[in-house]
């Protein structure tokens, strides 16, 4: 894990911005880590937010596309995939991330991607947010969202 590269995030003006939130039910320790870290994002923007829990990361694709054709400004899709011994991963690592492209593409409103796919557990506890965590990859991809719904908020009003 690197980490390098990765940009200081300033403090986003949300404010009237509707996010959901649709985290899978697998590895709950690191899913609640990374549900926590956008909790902590969206809070202190202002947004007006909801959990949406789904069986697993495969299912992320099409309760997201429901949240945002029900009214959603943006979605932060948080899913937890380790490698196994079976091609699974593969498949369900693929489906999420194509499924989750297509939803932002199709309705034109961001989806912050927080879908870890891992090696290992620990993998997934140093990105989690936890305490002695590396990195926050839920509050990152809560601020993914929120920047990119605020951009596509001044493109249309610029409009």
């Amino acid at each position: 894990m690197s980490g390098a590269g990765t940009p200081e995030n300033e403090k986003l003006d949300a404010t009237g911005l509707k996010v959901v939130v649709v985290a899978g039910t697998w590895h709950t320790v690191i899913t609640d880590g990374l549900i926590a870290g956008a909790e902590r994002e969206l809070t202190a923007s202002g947004a007006t937010w909801s959990l949406v829990r789904v069986p697993g990361s495969f299912e992320l694709p099409v309760v997201s596309k429901a949240a945002l054709e029900a009214g959603a400004d943006a979605v932060v899709a948080l899913g937890v995939i380790i490698r196994g011994g079976t091609p699974h991963f593969e498949y369900v690592s693929s489906a999420a991330t194509d499924g989750l492209t297509r939803v932002a593409l199709d309705t034109g409103k961001p989806v912050g991607f927080g879908v870890l796919t891992l090696d290992d557990e620990q993998q997934g506890i140093d990105r989690a947010g936890l305490p002695g965590s590396q990195e926050d990859k839920g509050a990152e991809a809560a601020h993914a969202a929120l920047a990119t719904a605020i951009v596509l908020r001044e493109l249309r009003s610029a409009a």
